[in-house]
């Protein structure tokens, strides 16, 4: 549902992250490995320092093709740890602005199903339950949009009568994450004060991308 959101991640991994790939070559680890480490060494919340993950605009639950990107609450205390781990916590927040739409329809959402991506990382399947409020079923499938793909192509062959049919029988399970009841709490009060931050920095956003054209 949006548009940047593993994107955030390999945004930093790409253009600020040297020395950290530097240390993963080293280790002979992926270099995502040591940002979720860091990651994990900063607080819940990241001391108040919120990433608003626009890189390319948004589609949901903010329809702007001119969002952007941004850090809100930078300071003297902020470090690379602070910044990765606010990148985690912004992207999962902007999935928790999309998981609202769903309830708000009235939706039970008794768990939300992840593969691939931030889903590979233990830390980031803490924070993904944690923030969203529900368990996280983790799939034997990696590649989401492949299995999609396949899962509609059955149903259009006629192989299941239905997508609730095709899910029940080709997605499989291979573990969960419950949320943590202090986490759940300690997060909310970032989240409600992320959810002002579009609406306040939605005219900037416009002018910044004027500005840059």
């Amino acid at each position: 549902c949006m548009l940047s959101a593993g994107g955030s991640l390999a945004w930093y991994r790409d253009h600020f992250a040297d020395s950290e790939r530097r240390e993963a070559r080293k280790r002979k680890i992926d270099v995502y490995e040591i940002l979720m480490e860091k990651a994990a060494r900063a607080p819940i919340g990241s001391e108040g320092l919120f990433f608003l993950p626009y890189l390319t605009g948004e589609r949901s639950p903010h329809k702007d093709p001119y969002a952007r990107g941004a850090f809100v609450g930078l300071s003297v205390r902020s470090t690379p740890d602070h910044l990765i781990r606010s990148i985690v916590e912004g992207v999962t927040f902007g999935l928790r602005d999309c998981l609202e739409v769903v309830r708000q329809q009235k939706v039970n959402v008794s768990e939300v199903r992840a593969t691939g991506g931030g889903a590979r990382s233990p830390f980031w399947r803490q924070v993904l339950a944690d923030v969203l409020q529900a368990p996280i079923a983790i799939l034997e499938s990696e590649e989401g949009g492949a299995m999609g793909g396949a899962i509609l192509a059955s149903v259009g062959s006629g192989e299941y009568k239905d997508v609730q049919q095709a899910c029940s029988k080709m997605l499989k399970v291979k573990s969960r994450v419950k949320p943590r009841k202090k986490n759940v709490a300690d997060y909310e009060p970032y989240y409600e004060a992320f959810t002002t931050l579009y609406p306040t920095l939605k005219r900037s956003f416009r002018m910044c991308v004027d500005l840059g054209a």
